[in-house]
C-alpha cells in the first residue's frame, strides 16, 4: 500500500503548494480522498493512472477540498471506462456535482455514483471492498465534516509445511483450506485444525485521514491502530484563538490527538495555512513533536510506503 501526498497546503492553492489530497493505492485500486484545485497536477506530476481511480472521498464542500472535482469528472470521460466512479462525501456533496454537471454542460459517458453519508454525525462503513472496508467518523468544522479511515481484514497466519507434513495432511488440496482457514478431514478419519499448521493471525494495515476538524474527543478512538496517519496541522500554537474560532487544530493538538491514540506508527502533517513559508513549516513539526516524536510534514508528491507490520523495519 502507497500514500501519494497530492497537495498539503489549505485554503488556496500556491505555486509550490498544491491544496490538501491524498490518493491511496492498495493493489490495483487507487482511493483519492479530496479534490481541491491543482489535484490533476499532482496526478500528473506523480504519473499515477488517474482513470483507474474507483472511489473519491471527500470530507467536506470548501472550496479548497472539492473544486477540483469537475475537472476529474471531465477528464475521465476522455479515456474508455466501464467500471463506475464512486464518490462518497456528507450532504452537498451531490447537489454539487449535479449542479456543476449541469452548468458546465459535462459529458459523462461512465457509471458514476454519488452517496451521500446519510448520517455524518455518527461513524460507521461507507464503502466495502475486497479484505477491507472505509469508514467514516464526524469531525468538527464549520460545515459538515468527516474523517477517513481504510481499514484492512486480519490476514490468516503463516502457513508451515513441515506442520503440515508431520500432521500427514497429503500436499494439494487440502493444504488450501487450511490455508483458508477450513478444518479438514484425513483419509483415517482424524482431522486436523488450521492452528495446528498456521501461526497466529495477522494485523492488517490501516490508514487514517483527518482534516480540518476542531478538537474532538472521539477522534483519537477512531485513527487508534493507524500505520498511517494523516492529520492537519493548520496553525502555530500562537494562533490557538484563530484556530479554535475556524475550527482547526494546531499543530499541537495534532500531537496530542496522536498521542491520545497511544498506537499510531507513523504520522504525517498536512493541510499547513498558507500564512507559512516551506521554511517556516518545521515550526509546526516542531510543536506536534512535543506530543509524538515521530511527526513528520508532508509534501507535496511524497510518496509514503505502508506496509505490513512484519514487513516493517520500524
Amino acid at each position: 500500500m502507497e500514500s501519494f501526498i497530492l497537495g498539503t497546503g489549505g485554503m488556496m492553492p500556491l505555486p509550490n503548494r498544491f491544496l490538501t489530497s491524498m490518493l491511496l493505492r492498495r493493489g490495483g485500486e487507487l482511493f483519492l480522498f479530496d479534490c481541491g484545485e491543482a489535484t490533476q497536477i499532482s496526478l500528473r506530476q506523480l504519473n499515477l493512472k488517474w482513470k483507474k481511480i474507483s472511489v473519491i472521498l471527500i470530507s467536506h464542500t470548501h472550496a479548497d477540498h472539492i473544486t477540483g472535482l469537475p475537472g476529474i469528472l471531465m477528464l475521465t470521460a476522455q479515456v474508455e471506462r466501464d467500471e463506475p466512479l464512486i464518490i462518497i462525501g456528507p450532504p452537498k456533496v451531490k447537489e454539487y456535482v449535479e449542479s456543476s454537471r449541469k452548468v458546465l454542460d459535462m459529458f459523462i459517458n461512465y457509471p458514476l455514483e454519488v452517496r451521500e453519508i446519510e448520517n455524518p454525525g455518527t461513524p460507521g462503513v461507507v464503502f466495502q471492498g475486497d479484505g477491507y472496508c472505509i469508514r467514516s467518523f464526524p469531525l468538527r468544522h464549520s460545515k459538515v465534516c468527516v474523517g477517513y479511515t481504510l481499514e484492512e481484514e486480519d490476514r490468516p497466519g503463516i502457513f508451515y509445511p513441515e506442520k503440515a507434513d508431520e500432521a500427514a495432511v497429503p500436499r494439494g488440496p487440502l493444504w488450501g483450506r487450511l490455508q483458508k482457514g477450513e478444518t479438514v478431514k484425513l483419509e483415517d478419519g482424524s482431522t486436523v485444525e488450521p492452528a495446528q499448521v498456521m501461526g497466529e493471525a495477522r494485523h492488517g494495515r490501516k490508514v487514517s485521514y483527518v482534516t480540518d476538524t476542531a478538537w474532538r474527543d472521539s477522534i483519537p478512538g477512531e485513527v487508534a491502530g493507524s500505520d498511517l496517519l494523516i492529520c492537519e496541522a493548520m496553525f502555530a500554537e500562537d494562533l490557538a484563538e484563530s484556530a479554535r474560532e475556524k475550527k482547526h487544530l494546531t499543530a499541537r493538538q495534532a500531537g496530542q490527538l496522536a498521542q491520545k491514540a497511544g498506537d499510531i506508527r507513523r504520522m504525517g502533517l498536512i493541510h499547513y495555512s498558507p500564512r507559512y513559508t516551506n521554511r517556516e513549516l518545521k515550526v509546526l513539526r516542531d510543536e506536534c513533536r512535543e506530543y509524538y516524536p515521530g511527526a513528520f510534514l508532508c509534501r507535496d508528491q511524497m510518496v509514503i510506503q505502508v506496509p505490513y507490520q512484519e514487513e516493517s523495519k520500524d
